[in-house]
């Protein structure tokens, strides 16, 4: 009787190092197959950030070829405004800018001089935008230089950019007046404001000034000194012209002895 007594005794026990036995295992399960888990996704998302970055990378360059596109496209317009609104068709539009352009600026043109013409926004009140391409970028640039003529006559041009390069420059207009009212040179290009370096002027060294009577005798020595020609060093010296200082060369010595001897012998016939 003892004997069972004891060994049910025993029994709770071992069942509870059973139960603790299995939770151990359970967790240790648990947290294997959680960082397997957490490994996978981690590698994954690894995976679609580089993706992501790739894609935004492709992105970015499409937005820039498609800008790069874009301004090239609309290098050769010009937006034309307070254009009375009269055309029925773009034919006539197109005619009728031909006059106008002719009108108000010193070119010639025909209609194979522009690629195409066309009126800007929705019809209401007032006289929409024309918007003029011009098949030849000189021409564009010849009409564009010109654009003084308009003045007092309610016309006005600019040039063509995109939505998104006009609110740029919309939004660097209170910088640009900053900068004038600070006194810098600046302007807009395209969607940039650039504001050349101030070069201030250099200043110019004096001359240097001439030795006058109130010089010390001394400066006026050591500067003739300098101003001297060494003519024992120097070999661009000044040479003198006395024939005890020319060097006779040897042709000439035989040259003057074959002389000499040419005399005494037609001396010595004419004693004979």
């Amino acid at each position: 009787m003892d004997e069972i007594m004891k060994a049910l005794k025993v029994i709770p026990l071992e069942l509870d190092d059973h139960k603790k036995a299995i939770r151990e295992s359970g967790e240790n399960v648990t947290q294997q197959v959680t960082q397997n888990i957490n490994k996978i996704l981690e590698e994954k998302f690894f995976a679609l950030e580089e993706k992501h970055e790739k894609l935004k990378e492709i992105v970015d360059n499409q937005e820039k070829r498609i800008s790069f596109l874009e301004k090239q496209a609309r290098q050769r317009n010009i937006v034309f405004f307070g254009i009375e609104e009269l055309e029925s068709s773009y034919d006539i539009l197109g005619k009728n800018m031909l006059k106008w352009l002719e009108q108000n600026f010193s070119v010639k043109l025909t209609y194979s001089d522009l690629q195409e013409v066309k009126r800007l926004g929705k019809k209401n009140d007032r006289p929409r935008p024309v918007v003029v391409s011009f098949l030849n970028l000189d021409m564009k640039i010849k009409i564009f230089k010109q654009k003084r003529a308009l003045q007092d006559t309610g016309y006005y041009m600019k040039e063509d950019y995109p939505k998104q390069v006009l609110e740029k420059r919309k939004q660097l207009q209170e910088q640009l007046k900053i900068e004038r009212e600070k006194g810098n040179m600046a302007f807009l290009k395209y969607d940039k404001l650039v504001i050349p370096k101030q070069t201030s002027k250099r200043k110019l060294s004096p001359s240097p000034t001439k030795p006058t009577e109130d010089t010390p005798k001394e400066i006026n020595t050591q500067t003739k000194k300098k101003n001297k020609p060494q003519s024992q060093h120097d070999p661009m010296a000044k040479r003198t012209h006395s024939t005890s200082e020319r060097v006779i060369k040897p042709g000439m010595l035989n040259f003057l002895t074959n002389k000499n001897t040419a005399i005494d012998k037609e001396i010595s016939k004419n004693k004979a």
